[in-house]
């Protein structure tokens, strides 16, 4: 089962080990060094599985785990020195799905990594579905747009937010909530900065359609995605 696997660690000699045992099963091994990266790579390239340690630079893996599973399903692995009780059932409140206390056999790791692959797939929790609302579609895994069966341009920030609303069509956002999802641990980001990605990318969405509305404002609330996206207002 050939996979592209995110692996999150800071330690050098572990990750190459981790990096050599998961290429042996044919998967694609990328490998960032600290949390921040792991959000950004994760973001990126949308990745079918992450192998997460908990003690990284930056930004720790829970504050991670918690970032990422409140925009995607992807499968993690939470990797720790930590050994008590507590500490892992905090990661699987966090959203991990698995959880190995260092030091670990290589072989096991792959083992629970095929297992989490198997149970992802049965359960359809893949990145690759397409978010369809109205007429417009979002790829999530080949970060694409489409609005009319057109293809729409966006920033990793606009598609971000997207990405979002889409998950939830009707749903209203708070800009809090939005800026939690797609900025995560940035604690600098401004509301009005989310305020200009949003008109960037209700201007792109509704470029050559005069009269739809995709993004709508809730007033004293914040952002949703209609219901009925595309429809002439």
């Amino acid at each position: 089962m050939s996979a592209r696997i995110l692996v999150a660690e800071d330690d050098v000699k572990q990750a190459r080990l981790i990096r050599i045992y998961l290429e042996r099963e044919g998967n694609e091994v990328q490998i960032v060094a600290d949390g921040r990266s792991a959000v950004d790579r994760a973001r990126s390239s949308r990745p079918d599985l992450i192998v997460l340690d908990v003690m990284m630079p930056n930004v720790d893996g829970l504050d991670v785990c918690r970032i990422l599973r409140a925009e995607s399903q992807v499968p993690i692995l939470l990797l720790t020195a930590r050994a008590t009780e507590e500490d892992m059932l905090l990661g699987l409140d966090l959203g991990a799905d698995d959880y190995m206390t260092k030091p670990y056999s290589p072989r096991e790791l792959t083992a629970r990594v095929r297992a989490l692959l198997r149970r992802a797939k049965a359960a359809g929790r893949t990145e690759s579905a397409v978010l369809t609302v109205g007429d417009l579609e979002v790829d999530t895994s080949r970060f694409e747009v489409r609005v009319a069966g057109e293809p729409v341009v966006l920033t990793g920030k606009e598609f971000a937010i997207l990405t979002v609303l889409a998950g939830e069509p009707g749903r209203a956002f708070t800009r809090a909530q939005i800026i939690d999802r797609v900025f995560g641990f940035d604690q600098n980001v401004l509301e009005r900065t989310v305020d200009a990605h949003v008109m960037n990318l209700r201007r792109k969405l509704e470029k050559g359609r005069a009269g739809t509305r995709y993004v709508e404002t809730v007033y004293g609330r914040g952002y949703r995605l209609s219901n009925g996206a595309g429809e002439v207002r």
